[in-house]
């Protein structure tokens, strides 16, 4: 069958949807289907990178959107992006042949509407696979004005396509009790996290102790930030801490990735003229296990407004890591739900947004306990969520939303 996958970034972009959207391509192609991948010709986080237009990669056939690349240092640049992207997908999708399925993702915001457009035309089943929900995300953010008019047309748009889906896949219980909250049918909602990396990733002292020494960490305490550095996650509160920290030479702490907030950790490691900062862009694949077993502790954070809004997708290499992380955000949320069910303090931490004493004294008790070995029990609670188990799951719900058309 013929699978379109559409989304901003894939493969070899090193954001997590490209990551998770290459692993499902990857998946498919394995079981005999056909998959086209729909995406930008530009590098997500750093738009100079560019990709080939059309390519053939692992059997997937690739076609890639020119977009004038402007970043996200304003909200204007950020729609005129988002803007060609939807116009320049939508010349290519009327130009495909039908598809007996259609995945969407949900970057630029609303692409699962066009998706669903391009199928109403040509037929074919729609999967949106929602990594975010907006405009939920820009209200909750401040970007947009709830009950406007902008908002209520966008929303529209949005609650259109999601009521005509075969399926519609959920990270977690909060979001999915937003779907439904937006009329979307329960028996229609599937609900799996976004797998770990465990294919490609698991913890390795010798790469952990190579990294350590390349950056200077030997000795330290790290506490480790990695991935998306975005409004959704944020980290005033996590930066006030490593100021009350400063004066402990042992705890160093590491942000890598990058996301429109990454150039404010800078800015304010600068200002401040903290030396326990150190920044580092997106990782590739292969550095990945040496990053992220660098970490004595790991750093999970989501703020408030945005719980069923955005998801914490990092946690996942995390506990199939086995080392202890803390979690910043509310009672009532995923990585909350997470930490209790591991019922070990030690390895899962718990703290409010905000709160850069709570922050700072559950790290200053992390600290007091050293470096922990691998959590049997962490990974045990990891392994539900492994790319054996969900990949080929998710694969198998897409074909039979193809069959259901």
């Amino acid at each position: 069958m013929k699978i379109l996958l559409l989304n901003q970034c894939f493969h070899p972009d090193h954001v997590a949807t490209a990551q998770h959207l290459a692993d499902l391509a990857l998946e498919l192609v394995k079981r005999g289907q056909q998959v086209t991948v729909v995406a930008s010709s530009r590098g997500y986080d750093d738009p100079g990178v560019r990709y080939p237009v059309r390519e053939s990669w692992r059997g997937i056939d690739i076609r890639r959107i020119w977009t004038p690349g402007l970043g996200k240092k304003a909200k204007w640049r950020r729609l005129v992006d988002f803007a060609v992207f939807w116009g320049n997908a939508a010349r290519i999708l009327f130009f495909l042949p039908r598809q007996d399925v259609t995945v969407c993702l949900t970057s630029p915001p609303l692409i699962s509407t066009l998706g669903t457009i391009a199928a109403k035309l040509k037929g074919g089943a729609v999967v949106p696979w929602v990594m975010d929900l907006n405009p939920d995300e820009a209200v909750a953010a401040g970007w947009l004005k709830a009950g406007g008019m902008v908002e209520r047309v966008l929303t529209f748009m949005q609650n259109w396509s999601f009521r005509r889906a075969s399926r519609i896949i959920a990270l977690d219980r909060f979001m999915a009790d937003r779907l439904k909250a937006k009329g979307v049918r329960a028996e229609v909602i599937h609900t799996d996290a976004p797998w770990s990396h465990d294919q490609a990733v698991g913890y390795d002292a010798a790469a952990r102790d190579a990294f350590r020494a390349e950056h200077g960490l030997k000795g330290k305490f790290v506490v480790m930030y990695s991935g998306n550095h975005s409004p959704c996650h944020p980290l005033d509160a996590v930066l006030a801490a490593t100021d009350e920290l400063k004066a402990e030479e042992r705890v160093h702490f590491l942000f890598v990735g990058g996301g429109s907030e990454f150039r404010k950790v800078q800015g304010f490691a600068k200002q401040m003229s903290l030396p326990n900062i150190t920044c580092l862009p997106y990782q590739p694949m292969e550095k990945l296990s040496g990053s992220l077993s660098s970490a004595d502790l790991h750093l999970v954070v989501m703020g408030d407004p945005f719980v069923g809004i955005v998801h914490p997708c990092k946690i996942y290499n995390i506990l199939t890591l086995g080392i202890p992380f803390l979690f910043v955000g509310p009672e009532q949320s995923h990585g909350a739900d997470l930490a209790r069910r591991l019922n070990d303090p030690a390895h899962g931490r718990v703290a409010r947004n905000g709160d850069a004493c709570e922050i700072a004294g559950q790290i200053r008790a992390a600290v007091a306990l050293g470096t922990r070995p691998m959590n049997e029990a962490a990974q045990k609670l990891g392994a539900e969520f492994s790319h054996a188990l969900l990949c080929p799951r998710l694969a198998q719900l897409i074909e039979l939303a193809a069959k259901r058309g």
